[in-house]
């Protein structure tokens, strides 16, 4: 399940950066295999749950189990959300050279694989590391967002090509957003620490 989120989102990015129309159909294909797995590994986690009737950390590992289940489905679902808006962005001429698109892949990607590892170890710092990242994706994206209006008001004709990237930038930074709640159930698996929405708790983590 997390290699095949893993692998869609790079081969969206991928697509788009090298104006591949057949491997965003790719991805746009791959995506019935992810919500299957999505649905059996549910399934099984729910027949944990009625039959073993797990406690303390065994009952972390399988709640957060669904919930990291859930992320990687929304973050295939992000992927072919790329791969729709690169498919509409390839019947246009480029706006420009894509700079800081390329960079918050990189960071979404690299969130991802950190937080996968993060859950697998039970590494509580790596995880940490995975929350600190997210601000720097916020930046990127809106910084992509500034700077296409920009061409968007000087040059109305690349406004459907350039509402392409915005879109992209935002499902890259929810992708990041999802691999930060990923880190974040490591987190909780590790310590029983809930740290959604308080930054005193990451800071917390941060310190010990």
């Amino acid at each position: 399940m997390a290699g095949g989120a893993e692998e869609q989102v790079r081969a969206a990015v991928q697509s788009l950066v090298d104006r591949d129309y057949a491997l965003a159909e790719r991805v746009l294909a791959g995506d019935a295999p992810i919500n299957q797995l999505h649905l059996e590994i549910d399934e099984r986690c729910f027949q944990l749950l009625a039959l073993q009737q797990p406690m303390a950390t065994d009952l972390r590992v399988v709640v957060s189990g669904v919930k990291i289940n859930s992320d990687l489905e929304r973050i295939g679902d992000f992927a072919v959300n790329i791969a729709e808006a690169t498919l509409g962005y390839l019947e246009h001429p480029a706006v420009k050279p894509l700079i800081d698109i390329p960079r918050m892949a990189e960071i979404a990607q690299g969130m991802l694989r950190d937080a996968l590892n993060a859950y697998v170890r039970q590494d509580m710092a790596l995880a940490q590391e995975v929350l600190d990242r997210d601000d720097s994706l916020d930046h990127l994206k809106d910084q992509v967002f500034r700077e296409l209006l920009s061409f968007m008001l000087s040059d109305p004709s690349v406004t459907e090509q350039s509402l392409d990237l915005i879109l992209i930038s935002r499902h890259l930074e929810r992708i990041g957003d999802h691999a930060t709640n990923i880190a974040e159930e490591a987190i909780f698996i590790v310590s029983g620490l809930d740290v959604r929405h308080h930054g005193q708790e990451g800071n917390a983590v941060r310190e010990s």
